[in-house]
């Protein structure tokens, strides 16, 4: 404490940049950074921090579902380690959610290594077998109570290699604070973009058995959550079309405190995202978007929301379409040229919506305990926006990645997305 109040260091000037974006300075075709064994560990550290391993399925008749371990630091507490769980189908409306604090939670269990935990309702086990048509995987088994027991395995194929914005140790990461050595809080994202999932779920006594893809990230928020950002978008878009695609985005915009010319400069808009044709990681896109500047570049990584409608049961202007947008290099290096996807989504009407799975109320699912410690802003009432969708995307490329790219090929498949309006 007494450091703080009697020090040296040079004042820092309240106009220098105090938000770091991811991949900051990279040259586009240089984004690709391949995961190492420590990018998807565990780190479980103190303070603010909030992490989680998600998985996003897409199955074969089209339902959807969501495993995802969340453990959350908040400051002098013990943390608290939540597992969800989420099975929907949009076409029946059938929908089951689960979450539950878990008692026991240890990571790494006994000998595994710290991409694996565990707890007395749940594990993760992962398991690498390099050499192989599937190099790496994970498998879920979780008592989640009488009515919904889950046992998945996902499985990366060896042609998708694990990703994250960025090379080195610091790949995926945007910082927050003028020094990035001495980070006010931060943000990491590392994926698989693609994955084969299989398994069972037994849903009140009735085994129903899973067969489809979708993909996995690992994300870190290292601040308050409510100090990290006004707004989310992620989309998960997979097909079986082309030989396999895989279209992912994670978007957030800072808030109004962190910019390019420290406070009052916010609203920065960062986006990550890939796409992945015949079975291939192709592209790896980041865009940055500076409040008040053009956008300068070739590359493009964005969300759009169009014809936004003021919805009453959350107090959000609710899109009634959503754009997503990729254009970027190919990393592959027998399929030179420049990737671009569009996906453009019905998301129907407030009164009349499409595909939608549910609105989260996301103050009534968080502990009480990380609630009372995040202290929203009196009023703000954050909401999770789920949809999935019957979808297609629009794609050109080189025509020695798939006969005919050139001219746009059109891929039909399911379009899963949240929107996340926080403030």
């Amino acid at each position: 404490m007494f450091s703080s109040i009697f020090s040296t260091a040079p004042p820092v000037d309240p106009n220098a940049p105090n938000f770091h974006a991811v991949a900051a300075g990279s040259a586009d075709n240089d984004l690709f950074g391949e995961l190492e064994p420590k990018d998807t560990e565990w780190l479980c550290a103190g303070g603010f921090v909030t992490e989680t391993q998600v998985f996003y399925v897409i199955t074969d008749d089209g339902s959807h579902i969501m495993c995802q371990v969340i453990h959350s630091a908040t400051g002098v507490w013990y943390p608290t380690i939540q597992f969800t769980c989420k099975i929907a189908n949009p076409k029946t409306g059938d929908k089951v959610w689960k979450s539950i604090n878990v008692t026991n939670f240890v990571t790494p269990p006994p000998g595994l290594d710290k991409r694996s935990s565990r707890a007395d309702e749940f594990s993760v086990t992962y398991k690498a077998s390099p050499g192989t048509e599937f190099p790496e995987k994970y498998t879920i088994s979780a008592n989640l109570g009488v009515d919904l027991q889950v046992s998945l395995d996902f499985l990366r194929p060896a042609s998708i290699p694990g990703f994250k914005v960025g090379k080195g140790p610091e790949g995926g990461y945007s910082y927050f604070g003028p020094d990035k050595q001495k980070a006010e809080g931060y943000v990491i994202h590392r994926f698989w973009p693609r994955f084969k999932a299989s398994g069972h779920v037994i849903r009140n006594g009735k085994a129903e058995t899973v067969n489809g893809t979708g993909m996995f990230a690992h994300a870190i928020q290292g601040m308050r959550p409510n100090l990290v950002a006004s707004a989310w978008n992620f989309t998960n878009f997979q097909s079986e079309q082309l030989g396999g695609v895989s279209a992912i985005q994670m978007e957030f915009t800072t808030l109004d405190s962190h910019g390019k010319h420290g406070a009052g400069s916010g609203g920065v808009v960062v986006n990550v995202g890939s796409l992945v044709i015949g079975d291939k990681l192709a592209a790896i896109t980041s865009e940055t978007r500076w409040p008040g500047e053009e956008t300068t570049g070739s590359m493009i990584s964005r969300t759009t929301h169009l014809n936004s409608e003021h919805d009453p049961d959350t107090g959000y202007g609710k899109p009634s379409q959503i754009l997503f947008e990729w254009k970027g290099p190919s990393i592959l290096p027998d399929a030179p040229g420049t990737l671009e996807a569009k996906i453009q989504v019905d998301l129907g009407s407030v009164e009349k919506p499409h595909g939608l799975i549910e609105k989260v109320d996301v103050l009534a699912e968080i502990p009480y305990v990380l609630k009372m410690a995040v202290n929203y802003v009196a009023g703000t009432k954050p909401y999770i926006y789920q949809w999935q969708n019957p979808s297609k995307m629009l794609i050109t490329g080189p025509d020695t990645l798939a006969p005919g790219l050139s001219s746009g090929i059109e891929v039909e498949g399911e379009c899963y997305n949240e929107a996340t309006f926080i403030s």
